[in-house]
């Protein structure tokens, strides 16, 4: 096992908890993953046993079931989760964001309802925001919320929703003011079984196949005044502030993959053999380890880094928000495209075997992928990091 160089923002109870997450990973989920891919089965026996060991909602209060930990300590479970496997991480770092939006806008009632047993594994969520004309650009969404006399009346559709075939609820983001623009989006607690609701077929991906994806249609759902969460016309807002969050949350899934990778590559080199000796004796081989390894460590650090600033408000670089989104756009766009590049390597030096169903890397490869496009493409991530570098 390529072993990780220390990070000085871990403290002893963050590399603790690494421990217990890198432990649960190698008994419960590596020795599955492959299986899971294949079948894109939905795991929920392990979501059930990651609820019990309290990796649902790290970054949220006990008092509201969560944790209570830092989101450094939640990055180091993401990292560890999809080293075991992206997928499984994926569904954590989903959990994450809808208990952040539950446990800082949730009323007690919404809270009782849907985020308790989020944590607990007991209910499943959706994350309903892209539309097939807003993906990046969310203020161009079309589902309406209609006020009515008893609450609102919910029509349109969503694509490409996590968890979308499996979930319990969703929680929407549709226009309540057709003329509001960015003010005009509001948040909506969905049940599954309200009439008018519907989940499509689960999407076959290329990658991370075991995260169901899918569409939502909602032909005159009817909702109740308490289905809207937070204020009403600041659903845009509420869903921009949970980005920091999940884009660190995307970088430490891109570390656990490339982690996965430089293992699976310094393993299968020093074994394979060619011209009578260990690939591992090759500088070609050598520096794509290397570059590996020295990408892998930059990747940690700069997630770690933006994890820890937020955890302190995001003073560290430059005030309050700005700073954090500044260094979580750049840990997710250099961590994914990191995985992606690397991935390819780790291929590249398993041969011809890199390239067959059933090698980890094959897989880590496909699971990449969609890490350089989901939380904002990093097209998005460069735009982002330009804008607030130029003013």
């Amino acid at each position: 096992m390529a072993a990780h160089l220390p990070s000085p923002l871990l403290t002893e109870r963050h590399r603790l908890i690494a421990e217990t997450v890198r432990r649960f990973a190698d008994q419960r989920i590596r020795p599955v993953a492959g299986e899971l891919d294949e079948t894109e089965t939905f795991p929920g026996d392990i979501y059930r046993a990651m609820a019990e060991l309290g990796l649902f909602g790290i970054a949220i209060p006990e008092k509201l079931g969560g944790a209570g930990v830092d989101l450094l300590a939640y990055a180091v479970v993401m990292e560890e989760l999809a080293r075991g496997y992206a997928s499984i991480a994926d569904q954590c770092g989903l959990v994450e964001l809808v208990a952040t939006l539950l446990a800082e806008h949730g009323t007690a009632q919404q809270q009782a309802r849907y985020l308790r047993p989020l944590l607990k594994a007991e209910r499943r969520c959706a994350y309903a925001l892209t539309e097939p004309e807003a993906g990046s650009d969310l203020s161009s969404v079309r589902t309406t919320a209609t006020r009515t006399a008893r609450g609102w009346t919910l029509t349109g559709s969503k694509i490409w929703i996590h968890n979308a075939p499996v979930c319990d609820f969703a929680v929407v983001l549709a226009r309540s003011d057709p003329g509001g623009g960015h003010r005009g989006l509001s948040i909506f607690l969905v049940d599954r079984d309200r009439p008018g609701f519907t989940a499509g077929r689960k999407e076959h991906k290329m990658g991370q196949r075991a995260s169901q994806v899918g569409a939502l249609t909602f032909d005159d759902v009817r909702l109740p005044a308490e289905a809207l969460l937070g204020p009403e016309g600041r659903g845009f807002h509420l869903m921009m502030s949970v980005l920091d969050k999940g884009r660190i949350g995307i970088g430490a899934l891109a570390v656990g993959i490339l982690q996965a990778a430089l293992e699976a590559s310094v393993e299968y080199a020093k074994v394979r053999r060619q011209f009578g000796q260990p690939i591992a004796d090759f500088q070609a081989v050598q520096w794509m380890i290397a570059d590996m390894a020295k990408d892998t460590h930059a990747a940690r650090l700069m997630v770690q880094a933006a994890a820890a600033n937020l955890d302190a408000g995001g003073a560290a670089a430059g005030g309050p928000r700005g700073g954090v989104t500044l260094e979580a756009s750049m840990a997710k766009c250099f961590a994914s495209d990191a995985a992606v590049l690397h991935t390819a390597n780790a291929v590249q030096i398993h041969g011809g075997s890199g390239y067959i169903r059933g090698f980890e890397v094959e897989r880590l490869y496909r699971d990449a992928k969609i890490t350089q496009i989901y939380e904002g493409t990093n097209q998005i991530q460069r735009l982002i990091i330009a804008r607030r570098l130029l003013g």
